[in-house]
């Protein structure tokens, strides 16, 4: 699997200020927000629930991942979607950088993705509770 994710509910403005406030007591920001729902709108004209994908950044992990391997950029930064169910929820979804970078066969890697993980399943488990 590639992700690990949680359902909320709340609408998505609340939902996703509780999410960032989380991510940033692990130590990461938010570099970039793409709003899926109204590029798509004003692209194709289709209607789709709110859906936004938030590319968080933890800065001294994302160094220590360049230091390692500078094309590691390529697998950057860590991706949160945050989407509209059917009945009004909102799930949240994480990037297992587990998952994505096991991709890369460079020493100190495979520790730094788990630190990762680990720090994205807390913001997860803060959600939760």
């Amino acid at each position: 699997m590639y992700g690990f994710n949680i359902n909320l509910t709340g609408d998505m403005n609340s939902v996703r200020e509780r999410v960032t406030a989380a991510l940033q007591q692990e130590g990461f920001g938010v570099l970039t927000e793409i709003d899926v729902a109204a590029t798509l709108k004003k692209k194709l004209d289709v209607d789709r629930k709110p859906y936004l994908i938030l590319g968080a950044c933890n800065p001294v992990l994302a160094n220590q991942a360049l230091a390692a391997d500078p094309d590691i950029g390529l697998l950057l930064p860590c991706n949160v979607v945050l989407r509209e169910e059917d009945d009004g929820s909102i799930t949240v979804g994480f990037m297992d950088p587990a998952a994505v970078l096991a991709l890369v066969d460079k020493e100190g890697v495979e520790v730094l993705a788990t630190e990762v993980r680990s720090r994205l399943e807390r913001v997860r488990d803060a959600l939760a509770g």
